[in-house]
């Protein structure tokens, strides 16, 4: 695979110091997303490069990236959304925006939060945009649930395992160390080690056009690109209860011990 330049204008070296004050202030509050985004702008030095690359040099690729489609743009649209069958990839995205509260959008908002290169007219930055935009629907493929933290900590160790960069191990790492202490069990950490290796197991789904991959029946699409049932998540699910899978929330915890109904919360994008 060809080596492509660096991003113009970076120095191509990580922020170390803002990523361990963001990781110390996400882990404090799970429901601060931004600092998601603090990590991940200090640590996936080389990223956008690499996977452009990886991008363009599949089957459909080359395409895909002339056609430069901004997903948040469709994402955010009630018509498409409202036109997938049931029983596809799409209809369950559609049930999990109704669900969780989430949105394509507000995605965007809160990314927009931390200064970055995201928003210009380069191919990286489309491509950065891109896995930014599949995020949830990573969720729906996984079966990671997004409004639980060790859901997004598993999602964020099979992204990792997907697209690399260190913001994701950090933020998967330190969440399943956390978890030990507060849980008194390696279930969580177990789940997000899981998670990972559902990671390396799969094809590459950012390389998918998701366009085609949201009128595919849901099951369909998780064999196709192999991901498998997260055995050891499920499991860690039902044995912690959702207000340990959900620690890093405060808000999430207290709603879980207090009632069955859930605010939405997510410590990964």
């Amino acid at each position: 695979m060809a080596k492509l330049p660096p991003f113009p204008g970076t120095t191509g070296r990580r922020d170390w110091r803002t990523a361990f004050d963001a990781i110390k202030k996400l882990l404090a509050n799970g429901d601060d997303t931004t600092q998601v985004f603090r990590i991940m702008r200090a640590l996936n030095v080389g990223n956008a490069p690499m996977n452009y690359a990886r991008l363009i040099a599949t089957e459909q690729g080359g395409r895909i990236a002339y056609d430069r489609v901004e997903l948040a743009q469709r994402f955010s649209d009630p018509a498409f959304v409202a036109s997938f069958a049931p029983g596809t990839v799409g209809a369950a995205y559609r049930n999990f925006l109704e669900t969780t509260g989430y949105s394509a959008d507000g995605l965007v908002e809160v990314s927009r939060l931390v200064p970055s290169e995201d928003d210009l007219a380069h191919p990286y930055a489309w491509f950065g945009r891109r896995v930014r935009d599949t995020h949830d629907i990573w969720h729906v493929l996984t079966g990671y649930k997004a409004d639980e933290s060790m859901g997004e900590a598993a999602l964020v160790a099979f992204s990792y395992a997907q697209v690399g960069g260190l913001g994701w191990a950090l933020i998967g790492s330190a969440a399943a160390l956390k978890s030990m202490r507060v849980t008194g069990s390696k279930l969580f950490a177990k789940a997000v080690w899981e998670g990972y290796r559902n990671g390396r197991k799969a094809k590459w789904v950012s390389g998918e056009d998701y366009l085609e991959l949201l009128h595919e029946p849901l099951e369909a699409a998780r064999e196709r690109l192999s991901i498998v049932t997260p055995v050891a998540y499920l499991r860690a699910q039902r044995e912690l209860g959702p207000a340990l899978a959900s620690y890093l929330s405060t808000q999430k915890a207290a709603t879980a011990t207090a009632a069955p109904a859930m605010a939405p919360e997510r410590i990964a994008a």
